[in-house]
């Protein structure tokens, strides 16, 4: 029984991560099932406080103390394990990296953040050659061989037109050559970084969403 229930563990764990993966790599099925879960959510608290039905309210109250427990083992488990987190990031990451092209959405949320953080790719630069596009082996036929999407670069202000081909093989440059025309550093430790900045801004919502819940 014990091998029984442990092989089942192992099956729930490996098909939620492959879910998880699944979720990171499509932001809109993300988006759409957080949006079906507010929907049902609220909908309980809705109507269970306009009809008075006890069920319909303890069912928004179940619901509310499991988004509270789950922010809050999220809290202290990235805390505790923060560098087996940081793996998960990292794979995440990696994969994203992988299916950008396949994505219109993935797409254009990968080139915010690498704007936004002034980074390119998930450790350096030069993990662009996971995708088939921008792969850096002789064999790649692609026009984009050796190259990193246009949101790596650092552009003017002063600059109207934005060349989307600046990050034409910046991947056979030195890190000292490539951060004259693109920023080097990854978006992992830019995230990292940023996070350590906001550490009070970041607690302040979190205890701002808590409070209420």
């Amino acid at each position: 029984m014990v091998m029984v229930a442990v092989g089942i563990y192992a099956r729930l764990i490996k098909h939620g991560e492959a879910a998880m993966a699944c979720l990171a790599v499509d932001p809109a099925i993300l988006l759409m099932i957080i949006g079906v879960l507010m929907f049902f959510i609220t909908f309980c608290g809705c109507v269970g406080s306009l009809r008075e039905n006890i069920c319909f309210l303890q069912t928004f109250s179940l619901c509310l103390t499991l988004l509270f427990l789950l922010q809050l083992a999220a809290g202290i488990l990235g805390f505790v394990f923060s560098d087996k987190a940081r793996g998960k990031v990292n794979e995440v990451v990696s994969n994203a990296i992988v299916h950008y092209r396949d994505d219109l959405d993935l797409q254009n949320l990968i080139d915010f953040g690498q704007k936004e953080f002034s980074c390119c790719g998930g450790n350096s630069y030069r993990d662009w050659s996971r995708n088939m596009y921008f792969n850096c082996t002789p064999q790649n036929p692609s026009r984009e061989h050796c190259s990193v999407p246009y949101s790596c670069c650092r552009q003017l202000e002063d600059e109207l037109v934005i060349n989307t081909m600046c990050g034409q093989g910046m991947q056979t440059l030195s890190y000292l050559e490539a951060s004259e025309f693109i920023h080097t550093n990854g978006c992992i430790d830019s995230l990292v970084d940023w996070m350590h900045r906001n550490l009070f801004l970041i607690g302040g919502v979190a205890l701002g969403l808590a409070v209420p819940q």
